[in-house]
């Protein structure tokens, strides 16, 4: 697996994991020294209706909590991870330079250019649905609104096979205000005459 990928996993798994589990660590200050006898009671602290418990470290009145990121960071990450999984290794580690530099991005500002008008509230709702679409279908993933359970954006990747060419990859997106029935375009990656493997694979 090459080193971008594990690091995007690795990302991702924070992400899913964050606030589960918080290492301990040890902090020494001067402060040690004088303040030994005071041990400060646990804390807890309510935010967006996840309860987080401060504790304390050992000797120590300094306290640590989880970051927590976004939610359109969030959603950015989980729209890679689902985009790469789509791919598949065979496919991902031939064209890993051209996906990252010219169709990451473009995918990226998409979803930061719809999402970043939503109220805060409306956001909150906002997800990447995380169905595997394997074989030859166009889908990657939608972005829809759990509440109302309405698709927002369907991204898909098509194969064109162009005659003299080869095949390339198309990578486009749909919207809700054109009823899903415009190409807006992404970008394109060239693949080779020889037929693609399937997708996932």
């Amino acid at each position: 697996m090459k080193l971008w990928m594990k690091r995007l996993f690795v990302s991702f798994v924070s992400i899913v994991t964050l606030g589960l589990y918080v290492p301990p660590m040890q902090l020494h200050t001067d402060a040690e020294a004088t303040n030994k006898e005071t041990e400060p009671s646990n804390e807890s602290t309510h935010k967006q209706g996840m309860s987080v418990v401060l504790e304390p470290l050992e000797d120590s009145s300094v306290y640590y909590s989880p970051v927590v990121l976004d939610p359109i960071d969030q959603l950015i990450e989980q729209a890679k991870m689902q985009t790469i999984t789509k791919l598949g290794p065979k496919i991902t580690d031939q064209i890993e330079d051209d996906f990252t530099d010219s169709i990451l991005p473009g995918i990226e500002s998409v979803l930061e250019t719809v999402l970043k008008d939503l109220p805060k509230e409306q956001i909150n709702y906002i997800r990447i649905s995380e169905d595997k679409i394997a074989g030859y279908g166009e889908k990657i993933f939608d972005v829809y609104n759990e509440k109302t359970g309405e698709d927002m954006i369907r991204f898909h990747v098509r194969r064109d096979n162009r005659p003299q060419e080869g095949y390339w990859f198309n990578f486009h997106y749909h919207v809700q205000q054109d009823k899903y029935e415009a190409h807006h375009n992404i970008g394109e990656i060239y693949w080779s005459k020889n037929t693609p493997p399937k997708w996932m694979t």
